[in-house]
C-alpha cells in the first residue's frame, strides 16, 4: 500500500492518496481544498506518479475536507463516495455513492472498510485497513475531533474513539488534520483517551 499526503487549504486538510502499487489504482480522501492552483499541482503530482484515482472518498462533509470535490471530480471522473448521513451537506457535485458502516472501499488488493464514526458529525467515518486507519477528524495525534459543531455530538465521539481503541497497537493512523501516528501511541499518550469517563 502506498499513502501519500498533502496539507491543502485554509486550515491544511490533509488530503491523501492510498494506492495499490501493482495496479496503480488509487482513491483521493479529503481534497478539502478550493484553490484551483493547490488543487492542479497536488493532480499533476498524482498523474506524474502513474496512479488512476478509482475512487474520491470524504470522511464527512464539512467543507474543509470537500471544497475540491468539484475540480478533483472534473478532472478525475471518479465516483465521489460519502457517507449517507453527511450527502446532504454536498453542494456539488453530489455523492455517486453513500457509505454506510461495514461498506468496504477497494482499489487493487487495498480493501478499506468502513467505520461509521459520529461525534464531530453525524456521517464522519474511518477507514480501516490492514495496517492503517484514516480517521478523517474523529482521532488526531494528541487530540479529536471538535464535537461543538452543528451536528456534533460528544456522546457519539465518545462511542466511536472506543471503536478506535480496540484496533492493533501498530496500525498507523493517518488524521484529517497535522501528523501521523499510530493507535498504540493515542492509547498512551492521547489525553483524550486515558479515561472516558469525561463525558
Amino acid at each position: 500500500m502506498i499513502v501519500k499526503m498533502w496539507p491543502a487549504g485554509m486550515l491544511m486538510t490533509n488530503c491523501y492518496l492510498v494506492g495499490q502499487g501493482e495496479t496503480r489504482e488509487a482513491l483521493v480522501i479529503d481534497p478539502g481544498t478550493n484553490s484551483e492552483t493547490e488543487a492542479r499541482k497536488i493532480l499533476k503530482e498524482i498523474e506524474s506518479s502513474g496512479f488512476k484515482i478509482k475512487y474520491i472518498v470524504n470522511t464527512h462533509g464539512h467543507p474543509d475536507h470537500t471544497g475540491g470535490n468539484k475540480i478533483f471530480r472534473k478532472a478525475t471522473d471518479a465516483p465521489l463516495l460519502i457517507h449517507e448521513y453527511d450527502a446532504h451537506m454536498l453542494k456539488g457535485p453530489f455523492a455517486d455513492r453513500v457509505l454506510r458502516d461495514g461498506d468496504s472501499v477497494q482499489v487493487g488488493e487495498i480493501v478499506l472498510r468502513v467505520l461509521h464514526t459520529p461525534g464531530h458529525s453525524p456521517g464522519s467515518i474511518c477507514l480501516v485497513g490492514n495496517d492503517v486507519v484514516l480517521t478523517g477528524d474523529t482521532l488526531f495525534a494528541g487530540s479529536i475531533g471538535r464535537y461543538d459543531l452543528p451536528g456534533g455530538s460528544l456522546k457519539e465521539i465518545k462511542k466511536s474513539l472506543k471503536k478506535l481503541m480496540i484496533l492493533p497497537d501498530h496500525m498507523k493512523v493517518y488524521p484529517g488534520h497535522g501528523p501521523t501516528s499510530t493507535i498504540g501511541e493515542e492509547r498512551r499518550t492521547n489525553p483524550f483517551l486515558q479515561d472516558f469517563s469525561w463525558i
